[in-house]
């Protein structure tokens, strides 16, 4: 529709243009030959030769410029405009040439300017004028027909290009825009809601593999649980049983309880990498929840602790267990100690500062704990994977709290920092 408007208007310029030029033309006409004007003009100059002036053709008719030059050359008189040079720019330029006549004898001549090759000249600037005015016209509505070309079709697919490129590269958060007067709106629409369809199938799908991170994590946790409690209780069992088939039974089960305990800590290795899509619900909990936290690992009444003072902390009741659980379970496998737990209240954070009397770790290696997959070199012979500090001070940090080591003489000690409640 556009383009046919665009047609229309150049014919419009060239179809007026047309009739204009003509008109250029037409109106371009010679001053007429009046030949009685002439003759009266040479009797007039004859009878008053020598003394010719301004005021001796104030009755001549003649509308033609006109000199009269004398034998030499000279100008005797011209009209006032004229531009008269000399007899043979008169006979270059074709003007009428009539001889003076005094006694039958030339003394002059009346020289009639012949106006053709002005009007010619004149012709051919108004006609150049007005070819240049028509083609910067056209010159003008071509590029407003570029510009509308580019605005209307150019940019919009520039714009599709920009959007399908960030669909390619997954950002799916940037939307298409769209102009409904453009002849590309509802194409520009289309894209744009597979744009949202794309990325809410990827919101759902995140959800989705999100539940099931978590729903591994949890299960991990829940698992590991009871089996260390199943490898305790078998090791007290060993310990106890005289019964060469009792013991070879009891061997049986904490080997099977072993290998669920690798296999559960691979299927959380696996799911490491989504740890940071976790989510932590932190509450405000009494103090004396941390109590049965501790019990629920303490296997064959190796821990001693002193009373928790009372008082409201932030955590997660669930993600807290973890990080329980995951320290002392070290305690447990690598220094093989009785375990003591203090606390105090300091600076805004309830601490627990959890002992153990195994053979410490060296100074160099304290910073690096909390890498995932570190492990130190007195676990040789000990099974694991190298997450347990780095998951409890993943939580911790997502609790407001902290989780730092120190190095005693006498062993090694964990300690707990968890925010109080304001």
């Amino acid at each position: 529709m556009r383009i046919k408007l665009l047609i229309v208007l150049i014919l419009i310029v060239f179809v007026t243009g047309i009739p204009f030029s003509i008109s250029i033309i037409h109106n371009k006409k010679s001053i007429e030959v009046d030949l009685v004007a002439i003759n009266e003009v040479v009797k007039i100059a004859e009878k008053n030769w020598g003394k010719v002036s301004e005021d001796t053709f104030q009755n001549s008719d003649i509308k033609q410029p006109f000199s009269i030059i004398d034998q030499l050359g000279n100008v005797i008189y011209k009209t006032p405009g004229n531009q008269f040079n000399n007899v043979y720019d008169a006979i270059k330029n074709r003007d009428t040439i009539i001889d003076l006549k005094l006694h039958d004898e030339v003394v002059g001549k009346v020289i009639i300017l012949n106006n053709e090759q002005q009007l010619v000249e004149q012709m051919k600037s108004e006609l150049g004028t007005f070819i240049i005015l028509v083609f910067s016209l056209l010159m003008i509505l071509c590029i407003l027909y570029i510009i509308y070309i580019y605005r209307t079709v150019l940019k919009p697919f520039q714009q599709l290009q920009y959007f399908a490129v960030n669909v390619a590269r997954g950002n799916l958060n940037m939307p298409l825009n769209m102009d409904k007067n453009n002849t590309f709106g509802a194409f520009s629409e289309s894209f744009d809601i597979l744009r949202e369809e794309l990325n809410a199938a990827r919101q759902r799908e995140y959800e989705s593999n999100r539940s099931k991170k978590e729903l591994v994590a949890t299960l991990s946790h829940d698992i590991k649980t009871p089996v260390a409690s199943i490898k305790a209780v078998s090791e007290l069992m060993l310990m106890r049983a005289k019964d060469e088939k009792v013991i070879k039974q009891v061997n049986t089960i904490y080997s099977k309880a072993e290998q669920i305990n690798l296999l559960v800590t691979d299927m959380f290795h696996a799911t490491l990498e989504e740890l940071q899509q976790l989510k932590l619900t932190v509450t405000e909990e009494s103090s004396e929840l941390l109590i049965e936290m501790i019990e629920n690992v303490n296997y064959d009444h190796q821990i001693k602790y002193e009373p928790i003072r009372q008082c409201i902390i932030l955590m997660d009741p669930l993600r807290m267990q973890q990080v329980i659980d995951n320290i002392i379970s070290n305690s447990y496998k690598y220094a093989g100690t009785k375990i003591e737990i203090t606390s105090q209240i300091k600076d805004g954070y309830l601490e627990l500062h959890i002992l153990d009397f195994g053979n410490a770790i060296s100074e160099e290696e304290l910073p690096l704990l909390f890498n995932k997959y570190y492990r130190g070199k007195n676990v040789e012979g000990k099974s694991g994977s190298g997450l347990g500090l780095y998951i409890s001070k993943y939580f911790m940090e997502n609790m407001n709290g902290e989780i730092h080591c120190n190095i005693r003489k006498d062993g090694f000690t964990v300690v707990l920092k968890i925010k109080l409640a304001s």
